[in-house]
């Protein structure tokens, strides 16, 4: 029987995943800017591997739209453009708005305690105008919700949609007044959620997700 290397685990992400994750952790904190030219070579020795596993990282990205590979140019992360934004925004709206539809049919008064505890980290933020920890509280909030709907298609479908979103939605909340804009959009969600009205939970949810596609064209519109 042939021993198995030492190194392999089935239970272990293989390097090339692991490498694509913490680039996109770059990636998302624009530590690798938007446009940026993606060294190659130097990103290997900073992780201390060889280029083969970060070529296959990067070929991961690039299917997630998070980098885009040149011919004879290199590899350089995306920009999302106005196009972009918009049609990809009303594609989640629907799918975020289906979401908060299916959640509301399933929830416990368990499953509404912990979105209140969440959301109370959002009112808590928001009362402190910190837009990265509302940013990463907001997307607790939509993730557990998005649990609690248990359509695994439909999260397949919102997650790959996130991914090249991240580029820019934290950007949406620099905008004056979003955050209290966003936050009086959670609490309209919450009562429709707590109401188990799914159709008003569905509308608000949709509302809420175009809200941050029109604070993103005003901060983009801004001199």
């Amino acid at each position: 029987m042939n021993a198995r290397h030492p190194t392999e685990s089935l239970g272990s992400p293989a390097l090339y995943e692991q490498v694509a994750e913490r680039l996109r952790a770059r990636i998302y904190a624009h530590e690798l800017p938007p446009g940026a030219w993606i060294d190659e070579q130097t990103l290997a020795d900073d992780f201390g591997i060889s280029r083969t596993p970060m070529r296959e990282a990067l070929k991961v990205l690039a299917s997630e739209g998070l980098v885009i590979l040149k011919p004879r140019r290199g590899c350089y992360v995306a920009e999302m453009s106005e196009r972009d934004i918009d049609e990809i925004f009303p594609i989640l709206a629907l799918l975020e708005g289906r979401v908060a539809e299916e959640a509301t049919g399933r929830l416990t008064s368990a499953d509404f305690s912990r979105l209140e505890t969440i959301h109370a980290e959002l009112e808590r933020h928001g009362a402190t105008n910190d837009a990265n920890k509302f940013f990463e509280a907001n997307q607790t909030f939509h993730n557990t919700l998005q649990q609690l709907a248990g359509n695994r298609w439909l999260s397949q479908l919102i997650d790959d949609t996130r991914k090249f979103l991240k580029l820019t939605r934290r950007d949406s909340l620099r905008l004056d007044g979003r955050i209290s804009q966003s936050l009086a959009e959670h609490r309209a969600i919450m009562a429709a959620l707590k109401a188990r009205d799914a159709g008003a939970a569905a509308r608000h949810m949709h509302d809420h997700i175009l809200s941050g596609r029109d604070a993103l064209a005003k901060l983009h519109a801004q001199p």
